[in-house]
């Protein structure tokens, strides 16, 4: 009986080892990424609608105050998972989860505003 190691090791194809730096993987799928310029176009909207949800809060708007606020809400979080988590690339169960917990917390938030007769 022989104690070589290698006549114990079984032959590979090279097939399930990893690709190279330069080889795509079957999972990557999206190879047109947008430049640089475009997040941070994006970056400074989202800074925009951050500091126009803080105007708001100062401001004396009557009923669209929740409603504004919500809105612009909805916007961020859209923004935010299509462009910087790249959702829009992704399989469409990946964005029916995050659209339901976007729907699942407006409700919520909604419900519990209303628990406390915000609206009185």
């Amino acid at each position: 009986m022989s104690t070589d190691a290698t006549a114990a090791e079984p032959a590979t194809s090279g097939a399930d080892e990893p690709a190279g730096r330069g080889e795509p993987h079957e999972y990557d799928a999206h190879t047109d990424h947008k430049p640089d310029i475009y997040y941070i176009k994006i970056a400074f909207a989202l800074a925009f609608i951050t500091g126009l949800e803080v105007a708001i809060s100062y401001a004396e708007i009557g009923a669209f105050f929740l409603p504004a606020l919500l809105i612009l809400m909805a916007i961020k979080f859209i923004s935010v998972v299509s462009v910087f988590m790249h959702l829009k690339f992704d399989n469409r169960i990946f964005s029916w989860c995050f659209y339901t917990g976007l729907i699942l917390a407006l409700g919520v938030y909604i419900a519990a505003l209303a628990t406390f007769q915000f609206w009185s």
